[in-house]
């Protein structure tokens, strides 16, 4: 294997998710600018998933107009569109424009449709490229889809993101003596959560965004061009052409054996190389789904509810850990994988448990078990790191199992992983934005018995 091919896969992997995953992240920075405040996550998670009408497009043309849609010119033409769009987010993602009277983030909210454009699309796009390249690398390419939600977590705590500290309310409100002064003592010695100011500016971390998607299309470029490469490159005809050849082999060997026990095995199904039944096909799909609308919108819908009871460095710790769980999980599966369906299905239930612990810790926010103990936000930090890990594996699995049926394969599990995303987010947002069943924690909150 060649190392120099490893990491141009895994860079080339970061560009993946990174605009999104760094733009969630800087969200506690944006909001006290954005007219929108709190209310802008929500906002931004409709237009996320307005933005599967890309992968839509890619998926309907290679189902209807199969090779009409060249995989490279658009992965070339995505990740450039998509430096732009972060490169302009820098500029304008605190300008307004008055809408009818009110004020609204407009341009910043447009710019995120874009490059919410370019990741969903990867989805469909990237993961089938890989098909060129051997088996080994697609582990790679999911270790650098992790690090895109890492890295950009790691430069948000360099920033300063999130960083808080428990003051009295007089202390925050102190420069005003008129509101002071009709305040109670009570009110005078509320704790609400005062933070700090950033190290650097969030156009600079823009800034920062935009040189990782540089980073994706140089290192797609090589994939596409260096010698190197080349000699990695799956030397092996698409499943679709293996599969029509090998049905004709199997047809004149069995010409002359008649009645012979030593036949290839007939295809079970018409999906991929054949080795599947179709139930099996629709059970890998689902799974995918599944575990795609659990990690992707589900339960990151409700971190802060199930993490801000047990203090603010709780849910920073968590969603750290959440973040180094998934290249962590893929790193493993280059060593260790199993195509196991029932493997599959042992770890997806697993990690759905832990999911449940971690929702029912939300629906009890702001009072859930163990709120005012050490060893409740222990367990929330290691119940996310889990929960992620296993899931996080289980995608690798599939991904794997996938891309040994061929290129058509890879676009439906792209399509699918929207799907789940898609899902997540649609349950998910009248019951956290409009019956407001989730009450949110206050990191400061002492009354909890």
């Amino acid at each position: 294997m060649s190392i120099f091919t490893h990491v141009l896969a895994c860079l080339f992997g970061m560009g993946s998710w990174v605009t999104i995953c760094g733009l969630w992240v800087e969200l506690p920075l944006m909001v006290s600018h954005a007219p929108e405040g709190w209310y802008l996550p929500s906002y931004l998670s409709v237009i996320i998933q307005i933005a599967n009408i890309g992968p839509l497009f890619v998926t309907l043309m290679h189902r209807f107009r199969p090779g009409t849609l060249k995989e490279t010119i658009v992965i070339y033409f995505i990740v450039s569109f998509g430096i732009l769009a972060s490169f302009f987010l820098a500029f304008f993602w605190s300008e307004r424009v008055v809408v009818q009277g009110v004020e609204r983030s407009i341009p910043l909210l447009l710019l995120t449709f874009f490059i919410s454009i370019v990741d969903c699309t990867s989805s469909v796009t990237f993961l089938p490229f890989m098909m060129q390249l051997k088996a080994q690398y697609l582990t790679t390419y999911y270790i650098g889809e992790g690090l895109s939600g890492l890295i950009p977590a790691l430069v948000a705590m360099v920033q300063g993101v999130g960083i808080m500290e428990c003051v009295n309310a007089s202390q925050i409100i102190r420069s005003n003596e008129t509101q002071l002064r009709y305040l109670n003592a009570s009110e005078k010695n509320y704790l609400v959560p005062h933070y700090h100011p950033a190290n650097f500016s969030v156009e600079a971390y823009f800034f920062f965004l935009t040189a990782m998607m540089v980073v994706c299309l140089v290192a797609f470029l090589l994939l596409n061009y260096h010698p190197a490469v080349t000699q990695e490159r799956s030397d092996s005809k698409p499943t679709n052409m293996k599969k029509d050849s090998n049905l004709k082999i199997r047809r004149n060997e069995q010409k002359p054996m008649i009645g012979s026990q030593t036949g290839l095995e007939e295809p079970k199904s018409k999906f991929g190389s054949g080795r599947y039944t179709w139930l099996q096909v629709m059970y890998i799909y689902v799974t995918l789904i599944w575990v795609n609308t659990l990690t992707n919108t589900l339960l990151p819908s409700v971190q802060s509810y199930s993490c801000l009871p047990y203090g603010n460095q709780a849910f920073h710790w968590s969603a750290t850990m959440a973040n180094v769980a998934n290249p962590v999980a893929c790193f493993i599966t280059m060593f260790y994988l199993r195509r196991s369906l029932v493997v599959m299905g042992l770890l997806t239930s697993a990690g759905s448990l832990i999911g449940v612990y971690i929702m029912c810790m939300a629906v009890l926010s702001p009072c859930p078990l163990l709120v005012n103990e050490t060893s409740g936000a222990v367990l929330m930090v290691l119940a996310w790191f889990f929960f992620i890990f296993i899931l996080s594996f289980v995608k690798v699995m599939i991904a794997v199992i996938l891309r040994d049926e061929g290129h058509m394969a890879l676009v439906w599990c792209g399509a699918m992983v929207q799907i789940g995303s898609m899902l997540g987010a649609v349950t998910m947002f009248p019951l956290v934005n409009i019956y407001e069943f989730f009450t949110s924690g206050d990191p400061c909150n002492k009354n909890c018995i």
